[in-house]
């Protein structure tokens, strides 16, 4: 007869989903639309040293921090990762990320591919997704449709977008942005079937599995 497995604690470590995409595929919609469906979903807020832009929340959105106080925070070692991405910096707490885990609670870093890099180097049994629009016209129709980038500003992004994407190999799944709720539906699929491994499940659903077991 199979026993639940015994554990120092009753807690099953989360797991780290690095997400990334290049700019204009939606990650960042997809991302807030999937967390308010599971909210046993943690999403790790960055550091960052660019502006603020309008409607974005400090603390929510990002971690506004002056350029000073995120060296700071460098020398101090408080960064899991960080990069320079058109000329801002971006760095993920590393205490904060490792707690939550810790506590069993998945967290999603939304990253681009050199702090992917950085962070499945560190840790390995992190699981990587990528985020793909359905096209190279659909991308720049994206870029365009904020409204608040010039054009030289989008051409820059675009070939950012180009480079970014080369990446795509790297990661553990592959999400293409088509349509908006068949998207989410599959970001979601991949974070559901992770926690129910057997290895989670014996550890979250112990008291269960005893009763049903006895």
């Amino acid at each position: 007869m199979t026993r639940p497995q015994n554990t120092a604690d009753n807690t099953a470590k989360g797991t780290l989903y690095v997400v990334s995409a290049p700019s204009g595929a939606g990650k960042t919609s997809l991302l807030k639309a999937v967390l308010a469906r599971m909210p046993e979903l943690k999403l790790s807020i960055s550091h960052t040293t660019r502006p603020q832009r309008p409607g974005e929340t400090d603390g929510q959105d990002y971690h506004f921090v002056s350029v000073e106080d995120f060296e700071q925070m460098l020398e101090q070692e408080s960064f899991l990762e960080h990069a320079e991405v058109f000329g801002n910096y971006y760095g993920t707490s590393r205490v904060w990320l490792e707690s939550q885990l810790k506590l069993g609670h998945d967290v999603v870093l939304e990253i681009d591919w050199q702090g992917a890099r950085q962070v499945r180097s560190l840790m390995p049994e992190c699981r990587s997704i990528f985020i793909l629009p359905p096209s190279q016209e659909e991308l720049h129709n994206r870029l365009t449709g904020r409204g608040q980038d010039s054009e030289e500003v989008i051409q820059s992004r675009m070939a950012a977008a180009h480079r970014e994407i080369k990446h795509y190999d790297e990661y553990d799944y592959l999400v293409i942005n088509d349509d908006f709720e068949s998207a989410c539906t599959e970001l979601s699929a991949i974070f559901t079937a992770r926690r129910l491994r057997l290895e989670s499940q014996q550890v979250r659903q112990q008291s269960l599995l005893s009763e049903l077991l006895s």
